[in-house]
């Protein structure tokens, strides 16, 4: 029997939106009415259709029971942890504690440094800050786990006597098993779990939130010459697997996040697809994360090379995941994109 996938589309905002689920045409997207949908996309490997929502009840029986579990998914409001999805999106500002980053390597190694960043992000309003000791750009090597907790531990040390949301950007348990003591709330494994075999045995001991981001291959090959034979449909299934596996091993909460990982292991028709088409992820029914930031699409498109002057390019494609619902956003400049949501929030959600 062929799989089918749900993917929300045709959307509408603001007070359209709350008379549109008044009046039972549209549906709320993540239990929030500022944002519904009322058409969906029935996708399978080789072909898909849109359909308007009141026309689901005539879909065959089998495939109608399972949009319905996916529509359950999609509208459902979602809870994680201590963090509120209700003023989405969420900013992740990214605190990169390495000499290599491929945007800001070397910047931030000094405690100086470090602290004036922190301290600059929690004013400029970010949700989540995300502290990372090993580079994880294309070709990056690995890092011997005592340098990478060398780097990392005085900035912790600070940034865990501040009220923010702690995220730590490691591949390694005994990175996480030592930050313990330090408050993270929050473990972002660019590995997708497997890099570590002792990772999910700390999950499930701990009980610790954590995202699940997809990468194909490792840092070190990820761009050579990655390929797919659906990126959107793939990743699809390869959050359903790790999501099997996570309960396989009795991790039984559901404070899971999901990176489809933009520019790991992805060209640019890659990365396309997944943004334009970013909502599909909702069917899973866990909130979605999108690391766009500076990243080597913007470049691919705009012919900026320079990492640091592709603000641009971040702005206009978070706008649109924003527009898809998307939760959280992992960016680097954490004012610039707080200012472009608020003004765009303002005109759109009216």
């Amino acid at each position: 029997m062929k799989k089918y996938y749900t993917r929300a589309c045709n959307f509408y905002y603001g007070s359209e939106s709350k008379l549109r689920i008044k009046k039972k045409l549209s549906l709320p997207l993540n239990g929030n009415s500022l944002i519904s949908f009322d058409c969906i996309e029935l996708i399978n490997r080789k072909s898909k259709k849109i359909i308007n929502i009141k026309k689901i009840k005539n879909l065959p029986k089998v495939i109608k029971n399972k949009v319905t579990v996916d529509l359950k998914n999609i509208t459902k409001k979602k809870n994680f942890s201590n963090l509120s999805f209700n003023n989405f999106p969420l900013l992740m500002g990214i605190l990169n504690v390495t000499p290599d980053s491929f945007s800001d390597g070397g910047k931030f190694l000094k405690n100086y440094s470090a602290k004036h960043h922190i301290k600059k992000m929690i004013n400029d309003g970010v949700d989540i800050i995300d502290i990372g000791g090993e580079s994880t750009k294309p070709g990056s090597q690995d890092v011997y786990s005592k340098n990478e907790w060398k780097r990392i531990k005085s900035k912790l040390i600070f940034l865990s006597k501040k009220k923010s949301f702690i995220s730590l950007d490691t591949r390694k348990s005994i990175i996480m098993e030592k930050s313990l003591k330090y408050r993270i709330n929050l473990i972002n494994d660019v590995s997708g779990l497997s890099y570590d075999n002792k990772t999910l045995n700390f999950l499930k001991e701990y009980k610790k939130p954590f995202i699940i981001h997809h990468i194909k291959g490792s840092p070190k090959t990820m761009q050579l010459n990655p390929n797919y034979k659906n990126v959107l449909l793939d990743i699809y299934d390869f959050f359903e697997k790790k999501l099997k596996l996570i309960r396989s091993k009795k991790i039984k909460h559901n404070n899971i996040i999901l990176d489809p990982g933009i520019g790991f292991g992805k060209n640019l028709k890659h990365n396309i697809t997944l943004i334009s088409q970013i909502s599909i992820f909702h069917s899973l029914g866990y909130p979605i994360m999108l690391g766009l930031s500076r990243k080597r699409f913007i470049k691919d498109l705009s012919g900026n090379n320079d990492s640091k002057e592709r603000i641009g390019g971040t702005v206009s494609s978070s706008l649109y995941s924003m527009l898809q619902g998307v939760q959280i956003l992992r960016v680097h400049d954490v004012n610039e994109l707080k200012q472009a949501i608020k003004v765009f929030k303002k005109l759109i959600f009216i």
